[in-house]
């Protein structure tokens, strides 16, 4: 059998087993499901497939509707959730990427344009003021 990649994403719980650790009945979900408000993954003969995060997302709306929110708010708010969450796995992807950058060329402090360009100068090089402007220098220009 292959190597599965588990996260809180895989889709894994049939529904009675979902519905069970929700604390709610099998036709609430399929009823939450038409309305998109927690979508699970399908097999491929069809079958609904719940995540844990789905099992979470199932909870938050039994306790925001027992709170009195409306179904179409609480969709607008799992739906924030889900926009934050990408954000939050991007801004980590450009973090690592921006650091390995940096690590891959720790000579390279300043910018500048010229004739040539926009082009990195290496640490400890001046810049020729009269030809080049420099665009950027992280920390201040030093003296």
């Amino acid at each position: 059998m292959a190597d599965m990649q588990m996260d809180a994403d895989t889709p894994v719980f049939a529904i009675a087993v979902a519905a069970e650790l929700a604390g709610m009945h099998p036709q609430t979900l399929r009823q939450y499901d038409r309305i998109g408000l927690v979508v699970p993954g399908r097999t491929s003969g069809g079958s609904r497939r719940y995540s844990t995060r789905n099992i979470e997302q199932l909870r938050e709306v039994a306790q925001l509707s027992s709170e009195g929110m409306s179904l179409p708010a609480i969709a607008r708010l799992l739906d924030l959730e889900d926009e934050n969450r990408m954000l939050r796995r991007r801004v980590a992807e450009l973090d690592a990427a921006l650091r390995a950058e940096r690590e891959n060329r720790p000579g390279v402090r300043v910018f500048a344009a010229g004739s040539a360009g926009v082009v990195p100068m290496p640490g400890g090089r001046r810049i020729r003021r009269s030809t080049d402007l420099v665009l950027w220098h992280p920390g201040g220009i030093r003296g």
